[in-house]
């Protein structure tokens, strides 16, 4: 699904500062693959060039048998919209839009039926556990429940690569467990491939495999053994007790 070949990406200005030294490595339709590594690792930079957000200075990625390295940007954005779904720390909500606006957003600017929409977030809605939070602004949501939206909207394009940039960064335990479940059954029932960046090796190990950079480089490479299922751990934890008064 995704193969990158000696990639180098420098950035030039007052120095010249080298993201990616000559990077290689595969990942294969179906899997869930962890990216980690100090600040200033690559790491961020290779989440990038995978989804067509800048491009390699040399060698070749490609995502889906299509290779990015060079394409024109109005090819750069058809792969974006037809095959890659982007979630980010920060959710990159729309403030002033409900949660189903947001989530229909990508469909609208596609000029896609109404009804076709609709049915299209309802059903993510409930997907991602918000049925009944559909009208709600960001604002209105809780950190995790933003993430859930930001989820849903990746998806609602159908993509075949999920790519996440620490999204879990800025969520609780119980909630970064529940946002884990979502991409594990993501990956596992639909078959999904998705890379996701992190800095904290509890969730690197819900993926099916862990990359570690440093200094623009992979310098390790393995498979999780014993993967963490966040099902069996949501299950283990006590109810959540609300707050009465």
């Amino acid at each position: 699904m995704i193969s990158v070949d000696n990639a180098v990406k420098t950035y030039e200005g007052k120095r010249r500062v080298v993201a990616l030294a000559g990077v290689t490595f595969r990942v294969e339709t179906g899997e869930m693959v962890a990216v980690m590594g100090p600040s200033g690792s690559g790491k961020s930079t290779l989440l990038h060039l995978l989804g067509g957000l800048d491009q390699a200075t040399s060698g070749s990625v490609a995502v889906d048998g299509v290779e990015l390295t060079g394409l024109a940007d109005d090819a750069l954005t058809r792969v974006r919209r037809d095959k890659i779904g982007f979630i980010f720390q920060f959710f990159n909500l729309l403030p002033t839009l409900s949660a189903a606006d947001n989530i229909a957003l990508p469909m609208r600017l596609q000029r896609t039926p109404s009804k076709e929409v609709a049915a299209a977030v309802t059903r993510h809605l409930e997907l991602v556990g918000l049925g009944a939070r559909a009208e709600h602004l960001p604002d209105e949501l809780s950190g995790g429940e933003c993430q859930r939206v930001a989820i849903a909207r990746a998806l609602v394009m159908k993509p075949r690569v999920l790519l996440a940039d620490e999204p879990t960064g800025n969520l609780d335990t119980r909630t970064s467990i529940e946002v884990m479940d979502i991409f594990q059954r993501l990956n596992r029932e639909r078959g999904i491939t998705v890379v996701l960046i992190t800095h904290e090796i509890d969730i690197a190990e819900y993926g099916t495999r862990i990359v570690s950079f440093r200094d623009g480089l992979v310098v390790a490479d393995r498979a999780v053994t014993r993967r963490r299922l966040a099902q069996d751990e949501l299950a283990a934890l006590p109810p959540v007790v609300e707050a009465v008064g």
